[in-house]
């Protein structure tokens, strides 16, 4: 489906379809929104841009730099509003409120608004700039408002007895998930994980209090969390969101939530767990505007990437990426489908859930409690005449001779294992009784990868390692020939920790006329990965050591992870 603004353009005649279809084709490669890429690709200037969108829909194109504001007005809507949709408000009176925002506006969040201000929303058009620094200037930092809106939520409490629900009369569970107060406390829960770029977000509670923690960069995070009495009303309105039954507490659920969150498309993967004291619910973070897709990307040491870019133009065989969960497996996997998705190539996955949406490629989802299971999909796969197919994980034996038995047919098998390292993954196939000769002929390599989390760029500083940090990475002074090593001091912008971002590490293990013999001979892990490193395989651990000289991370990470 053509991208609005575009629609816009074509309609206006400042671009044709074949354009558009370009640039909606860019915007996914590239992983920006359409509205950026028309003027970055100077198709329109901003201003143009801005006022085409306003004749769209039916309003203005303002110069919100150029305007005075009354404390009144920036007081028309909370903080966590204006970052949750980037708007700001330039009038307001009794029954209505005008909001510039430098984007269409999806008639869902309007409505939302709509609910959550309980007055008219209008908006118009103004530059990105001009808006995202009002915002900072009128709105403070973030903490400021988290604070801000778990006073209100405990006033609104003590003014409104429907917000500390009866966990047991839905019908006043669903008018307190329904409350503006519990609904801007969730949008600034979401809020604060994107910007933060969290991967997780737990919600947790406890007998006396109640818990809310992100995982940035693979560690856990505590936000300021409300009174453990809005717990329910918070996890039903979360429920809502992914369309889960709010009246069903003593099972496992698990759903779906998209938004936008400050002008990026936000998938939420929702899990709620019953515990002894309430749900537990967690939200895995899909930001697909923060997640490129390119190969090239990942961060492939330059050999592997020529060696993997080699194997998967191969006819048929399989290649599977392993690691530990929230490892990166899915987005190499998917990097991957992304460099051999042609016009003659028919690609298939088999996936629990879909994690990103792919052009091109047919993505089946498992649900096995319907019985669409893995097995029952892939021998389903076998009939659509597929040349690549995809399997989220390899968990049993079934899977596992469907895989190879593809394989052995003529296709392309991709799938990932939950292993140690890349030569644990040969024999963990052996272990669910695949047939090591039927192994040895159909697999062409594993990927190892862990996740490490780099070095803050703003307070990074070098040091000189001591002998016994030389001794625990087994390394004398001859090898890293007096390069310093690096560690993150702590400052604002890593929130004390002194990482930002990660990084990963990675190790190929690639097939050949040795390890294939001794996948037949069932030879032990550490006989595997000792012949694969003889052959030229270098380690996780090795690869963790580069990284440390090159000023990526630090000691700890690699020592940590490999």
């Amino acid at each position: 489906m053509i991208d609005p603004i575009l629609q816009i353009l074509v309609q206006n005649g400042y671009i044709d379809e074949e354009q558009a279809k370009d640039l909606q084709d860019l915007s996914k490669t590239e992983a920006k929104p359409v509205r950026r890429l028309v003027i970055d690709q100077e198709v329109l200037s901003e201003d143009d841009l801005l006022s085409a969108m306003a004749a769209y829909q039916d309003t203005e194109a303002i110069d919100l730099g150029a305007m005075t504001l009354e404390t009144e007005i920036t007081e028309a809507i909370p903080a966590s509003t204006a970052r949750m949709y980037n708007v700001f408000p330039v009038a307001v009176d009794d029954t209505s409120v005008t909001l510039a925002t430098f984007d269409l506006v999806d008639p869902r969040i309007s409505d939302e608004m709509l609910f959550t201000l309980s007055k008219e929303v209008r908006f118009v058009f103004a530059r990105e700039k001009d808006v995202m620094d009002r915002i900072s200037q009128y709105y403070g930092d973030a903490s400021d408002s988290v604070a801000d809106m778990i006073k209100s939520l405990g006033e609104g409490m003590d003014d409104d007895a429907s917000l500390a629900a009866n966990s047991n009369d839905i019908a006043s569970m669903e008018n307190a998930a329904n409350s503006s107060a519990i609904i801007r406390f969730v949008n600034l829960v979401l809020y604060q994980g994107v910007v933060d770029r969290a991967a997780d977000i737990h919600i947790e509670p406890f007998e006396h209090d109640f818990k809310i923690r992100y995982r940035v960069d693979g560690a856990l995070y505590e936000m300021k969390a409300p009174d453990v009495k809005m717990a329910p009303a918070i996890i039903s309105r979360i429920k809502i969101l992914a369309n889960l039954n709010i009246a069903e507490r003593r099972i496992p659920q698990d759903g779906r939530i998209a938004l936008t969150v400050a002008g990026k498309p936000v998938d939420l993967r929702v899990s709620c767990l019953p515990t002894a004291h309430g749900e537990s619910v967690v939200m895995r973070i899909l930001d697909q505007s923060a997640t490129s897709l390119d190969l090239e990307n990942v961060g492939l040491p330059e050999d592997v990437y020529e060696q993997i870019t080699m194997d998967i133009e191969k006819p048929n065989g399989i290649f599977i990426v392993t690691g530990p969960t929230g490892s990166g497996k899915t987005t190499t996997l998917y990097s991957i489908l992304r460099r051999i998705n042609q016009i003659d190539t028919k690609l298939l996955t088999a996936e629990e859930p879909v994690e990103y949406n792919v052009d091109g490629i047919v993505q089946v989802p498992i649900d096995a409690q319907v019985g669409n299971t893995f097995a029952k999909v892939l021998r389903a796969f076998l009939r659509q005449d597929p040349d690549v197919m995809m399997i989220g994980e390899i968990r049993d034996l079934e899977t596992a001779e469907i895989a190879v038995q593809a394989a052995l047919t003529g296709h392309f098998v991709f799938s990932t294992l939950h292993t140690n390292d890349a030569a644990g993954a040969v024999m963990r196939l052996v272990d669910m009784n695949v047939a090591p000769y039927l192994l040895s002929s159909t697999l062409e390599g594993v990927l190892g990868q862990r996740l490490v989390r780099t070095c803050c760029k703003e307070c990074k500083q070098p040091y000189e390692p001591d002998d016994e940090t030389m001794e625990r990475i087994e390394m004398t002074r001859d090898q890293i020939g007096g390069r310093p090593f690096y560690f993150g001091k702590g400052c604002k912008t890593c929130n004390g920790t002194g990482y930002k971002g990660r990084k990963g590490v990675f190790e190929y293990l690639r097939m050949s006329g040795p390890l294939r013999e001794l996948v037949n001979n069932k030879a032990p892990t550490l006989i595997i990965r000792e012949k694969a490193r003889e052959l030229g395989m270098r380690t996780m651990r090795e690869d963790g050591i580069r990284s440390i000289l090159d000023g990526y991370t630090t000691v700890d990470e690699v020592l940590r992870y490999t």
